[in-house]
């Protein structure tokens, strides 16, 4: 229970980064050091929970595909009630909160039943699992920027954003939440002339476990599924995949090929 005399019922939505717990910006771990009460999600690296005071309430209420501890719903009503029993809640959340997160959504509901909100931003993976394995969201000579998308909508119908996208293959395409509908998403940039364009699955980026295939959208699922990868994972499709790190066999082949192209990109930049 925090001091009485300093008892302020209050939510900090706190991003967890992408998976490396040594990811985790000062500011978050300053307050879960300071948190009375933790609630925190699959996707947010157990070792974090390390910065918490012994004692202090600890609920899991991860959400993944097929499981999930508790609904929205249940989660919203669990940070109010745990504030006004013991004050201070962190909410540990995977990623960045706002980077499809629900961070916003969880500090509107608290701020309706009259708590305090603060938000810590996280090193989101939706630019962090594929930087660590090489691949930049952006490159100059390769890509004019990059799009964050989710591969379904509330209904679970496929993003129509995917469409812009698949008609704009310039721009870096990172998809999260997508691995049940990486054949469709695959199928609709083929559709408009995408099947060559480069493309990876990154799983556990940043982290020791972490694993990764590359290909093109034409191939990308089934190599994906020959290697085993699930969720959760990020999709990136564009043309940085070609920089993605390679054994040191294959490395000068890939440089050779892409060389032309970024130094006549250099000459009109």
């Amino acid at each position: 229970m925090a001091d009485s005399s300093l008892f302020l019922p209050r939510l900090t939505v706190v991003g967890a980064g992408p998976g490396d717990p040594d990811l985790l910006t000062l500011k978050g771990a300053k307050a879960l050091a300071a948190a009375d009460a933790v609630l925190y999600d699959a996707l947010a690296n157990d070792a974090l929970l390390a910065h918490v005071r012994p004692g202090v309430p600890l609920i899991f209420v991860g959400k993944r595909s097929g499981f999930k501890a508790y609904t929205q719903e249940g989660i919203n009503e669990l940070i109010v009630q745990q504030a006004y029993r013991h004050g201070h809640v962190v909410r540990l959340k995977g990623g960045d909160p706002f980077v499809f997160g629900r961070g916003r959504e969880e500090m509107l509901y608290a701020e309706a039943n009259g708590l305090a909100t603060d938000y810590v931003p996280g090193i989101s993976s939706a630019v962090a699992a594929a930087g660590s394995v090489g691949i930049p969201a952006t490159h100059r000579g390769l890509s004019e920027g990059f799009r964050v998308l989710t591969a379904t909508t509330a209904d679970e119908q496929l993003s129509t954003a995917l469409l812009e996208a698949a008609q704009t293959p310039t721009v870096t395409t990172i998809i999260l939440m997508g691995m049940s509908r990486l054949a469709e998403i695959a199928a609709l940039f083929a559709r408009y002339g995408g099947a060559e364009v480069p493309a990876a699955i990154i799983q556990n980026g940043t982290l020791p476990t972490a694993r990764a295939v590359a290909g093109t959208v034409a191939d990308i699922a089934g190599r994906a599924s020959a290697a085993g990868l699930g969720a959760p994972a990020v999709i990136v499709l564009g043309e940085v995949v070609r920089l993605m790190k390679q054994p040191a066999a294959t490395a000068a082949n890939v440089a050779t090929e892409i060389l032309p192209e970024l130094l006549a990109y250099a000459k009109v930049a």
